[in-house]
């Protein structure tokens, strides 16, 4: 028997892309790449311009200025759009009395895709004995299912997915999670919007992470969480001593418990020998990394964030200066108060 080779990813790239609804910025400048064979998460709060771009990603919104390609072509000029590029949106309704086979029969049939598809999909996102059902009496984690088998019909070798964990339950997430990573395995283009960040950190190998339509950071997951600041957490019964001799090393101590201290910015390296000399009793020396969450915390506050390039803080205008190479800024640093920033579309 013949296998079918997955189709091969294409390169999504992003370029000074910009969106302007009358006087409210939605996307500003926005720079960045996805790889194929990677599953890339898309992550800002809410209001960040996630969704905007990936509708101009999609053609559905004119950016204001820059360009959105996949592959080096705009969505439109794509040969054969539907089989190229795959897509779930949030926003996508369903007929409630249309049963599920029939719904992805429609769009087979308006994207000129054989029939033979509708099982396969079926079958890849779980549906297959609902296939008959009405979608009205579907669950939203069904629909997320169906929606992301009718985003499979044309096989692309390009996924677009806004929020797809929506309305699943753990087992489901898992199961999305998997299905992620064994697409991006077949050498396909994973681009992902989530508010998930546990989930996230799980599945994705690179980030976008964006805030007030701008972008704050990129790159692979694992050397962003690198970068981060990461914290001993030392436990003595000790505590007030230990305090008062990492203190004089220039560290900044914290008491998080009686018996509990937090230095941030420090290594075992640099604790371990400390401790030793000072003859000092310690029932326990844990590194305490940041985690995705708190890199994006970092990055996407309100009162400043990190540039895109070169992991330095930037304060917005009129905002103190945060101490160099601080990542995220340090505790009790914030801006004067100044007036609220307006929201922009998601």
């Amino acid at each position: 028997m013949t296998v079918a080779t997955p189709p091969a990813g294409a390169t999504i790239e992003v370029r000074g892309l910009t969106k302007n609804f009358g006087a409210v910025h939605a996307v500003s400048g926005l720079d960045f790449t996805v790889e194929p064979g990677r599953v890339t998460g898309f992550l800002g709060p809410n209001g960040a311009g996630k969704t905007t771009t990936l509708r101009m990603l999609l053609g559905l919104v004119s950016p204001t200025a820059g360009s959105a390609t996949i592959g080096g072509r705009r969505y439109h000029d794509l040969p054969a759009p539907t089989r190229q590029v795959g897509a779930v949106l949030e926003a996508t309704s369903f007929h409630p009395a249309r049963r599920a086979r029939a719904h992805l029969k429609m769009i087979a049939m308006a994207a000129g895709i054989d029939y033979s598809r509708i099982d396969a999909v079926l079958d890849l996102v779980g549906l297959t004995g609902d296939a008959k059902r009405r979608v009205g009496g579907f669950s939203t984690g069904m629909r997320q299912r169906l929606e992301l088998a009718g985003a499979l019909l044309g096989d692309p070798g390009v996924l677009i997915l806004d929020e797809p964990s929506n309305g699943l339950d753990p087992q489901g997430i898992a199961w999305l999670r998997e299905f992620l990573r064994h697409l991006a395995g077949e050498g396909r283009t994973v681009l992902v919007s989530s508010h998930l960040l546990a989930e996230m950190a799980q599945t994705v190998d690179d980030v976008v992470i964006v805030s007030q339509g701008q972008l704050r950071a990129q790159g692979p997951l694992s050397s962003l969480i690198a970068r981060t600041r990461s914290s001993m957490r030392v436990r003595s019964p000790e505590a007030d001593r230990l305090a008062a001799v990492v203190g004089q090393l220039g560290l900044a101590p914290r008491r998080v418990a009686a018996d509990v201290v937090m230095v941030d910015g420090a290594t075992p390296e640099q604790l371990g020998p400390v401790i030793a000399a000072n003859q000092i009793v310690v029932y326990e020396l844990v590194q305490e990394a940041e985690d995705l969450e708190a890199l994006f915390l970092g990055l996407t506050t309100a009162y400043g964030a990190p540039a895109a390039t070169g992991g330095q803080w930037v304060p917005p205008p009129g905002a103190p200066a945060a101490p160099s190479g601080a990542v995220p800024p340090p505790p009790g640093w914030a801006p004067p108060p100044g007036p609220p920033t307006g929201g922009v579309p998601s």
